[in-house]
């Protein structure tokens, strides 16, 4: 396995590996067609077997805090993309990207990253094992049809929501009992060692 920087001709194996890895889970609808670019300087890595991509990591981080991370003090960095391939998941893929990933922040006098994503369990273990610290929340709510009755209203005539996408910051998760599709989205941070 060889972990090298991302080539602009890596974009559309890069898009399958990704799409392939979140099928099976929570993000399952986070479809890309096109690899995001990002505003910040960033360490974009992926993982290639056989001249294919197998993995990926996407840290978009600060050189001025607060403009990409939203918590801690000094200089972050945000995981916006990991994923392995399913086909080659369980073989230390994502390990190597993160240590490969850290051992470049810490180079670049970054101290942590933060990662958001969702109620999956078993992707919370693999933060937990990297040792990242669970460090906030809030929910994803998807409402359809009847869902977003007495929920969901326009002032504007003639539209007419047929569903939504929405951040609910609250504690009151009760009143969403009949909602079908809710997520937790939890923020995971990670201190940097230095050796």
């Amino acid at each position: 396995m060889l972990i090298r920087n991302y080539k602009k001709e890596d974009e559309l194996g890069w898009l399958q590996c990704r799409v392939l890895a979140f099928l099976n889970t929570a993000y399952f609808d986070n479809v890309l067609n096109k690899k995001e670019v990002y505003e910040q300087p960033s360490i974009e890595l992926v993982a290639e077997i056989d001249r294919k991509i197998v993995g990926l990591i996407d840290i978009e981080y600060e050189i001025k805090e607060g403009t990409v991370c939203s918590r801690g003090k000094g200089l972050g960095g945000m995981i916006w993309h990991i994923a392995v391939h399913p086909d080659y998941s369980r073989k230390g893929i994502g390990e190597n990207l993160l240590k490969v990933a850290e051992k470049r922040a810490i180079e670049l006098n970054l101290n942590r990253f933060e990662a958001w994503t969702r109620d999956d369990e078993w992707v919370q273990n693999w933060y937990k094992k990297m040792e990242f610290t669970q460090v906030e929340s809030y929910y994803h709510l998807y409402l359809e049809g009847n869902e977003m009755t007495n929920r969901i209203t326009t002032n504007v005539p003639n539209l007419f929501p047929v569903s939504t996408f929405s951040h609910y910051v609250g504690q009151n998760m009760e009143q969403f009992t009949t909602i079908t599709r809710k997520h937790q989205c939890i923020c995971y941070e990670k201190y940097l060692k230095t050796v």
